[in-house]
């Protein structure tokens, strides 16, 4: 079953159960591949799912963190809930020593030598670990293996 048909059940099983706040996030998550779909014109496979999922988990977060400074606990709460249930989307993602071993490796590959190589190195490392590990982790763990 492919991960936009889970969502779908998912979507289901959340109506059945009476689970307004899953069912709104479901919602949510459909509605934006909807989107992507019918912008793009194709048929999204898992990796472009997960892309989106990646992307409104970023989003999840900022809101959480401006709500915060804001002071409103009831919208960051909600945002929060809505955080959990996309995050159950997501593959398992990778540990910060296996991000570093593959930026490692990645850079050995390219040869690359220095801080001007990061945007060949990042396209490398975006292309194998899309949706697999965080991209500010990755970023900072190729600058890192860069200035060393």
């Amino acid at each position: 079953m492919s991960l936009k048909d889970q969502i779908t059940e998912d979507m289901k099983t959340a109506m059945r159960a009476k689970d307004s706040e899953r069912l709104g996030t479901i919602r949510l998550l459909l509605a934006a591949l909807k989107q992507k779909e019918v912008d793009e014109r194709v048929v999204l496979d898992d990796a472009a799912v997960v892309a989106i999922v990646d992307k409104l988990i970023k989003q999840r977060k900022d809101s959480i963190e401006a709500f915060q400074k804001a002071e409103r606990k009831d919208l960051a709460d909600k945002e929060a809930a809505e955080l959990v249930v996309l995050q159950a989307y997501l593959p398992a993602r990778l540990s910060a020593e296996e991000v570093a071993t593959e930026v490692k490796a990645i850079v050995t590959e390219l040869g690359a030598s220095g801080p001007g190589d990061m945007g060949k190195v990042m396209g490398a490392v975006k292309a194998k670990l899309a949706g697999k590990a965080d991209m500010g982790q990755v970023s900072a763990a190729v600058k890192a293996a860069l200035t060393s």
